[in-house]
């Protein structure tokens, strides 16, 4: 198995949540950011990852997906 294109836009939008606080969330706004960016946005809340179509907050499960997308982020791009 390997990254798609599709599978690594998620994984750069749940790379933006912080993951200090759960009262913080993000919207994509889908008139003015990429659609690569809306799509994928898109695709996190309808696998239940994400509370709404265009951003919103971390559901359960998409916590633990976070927390492992900028673990591995951070092990394959450690800070200097």
């Amino acid at each position: 198995m390997n990254f798609t294109t599709e599978l690594l836009d998620e994984l750069n939008i749940l790379a933006l949540f912080n993951l200090s606080t759960l009262q913080e969330g993000i919207k994509v706004h889908q008139h003015s950011a990429p659609a690569d960016t809306v799509a994928a946005t898109e695709r996190l809340f309808h696998k239940g990852l994400i509370t709404q179509l265009d951003g919103g907050y971390l559901t359960s499960m998409g916590l633990e997906a976070a927390q492992q997308a900028q673990l591995l982020l951070g092990l394959l791009n450690p800070a200097p």
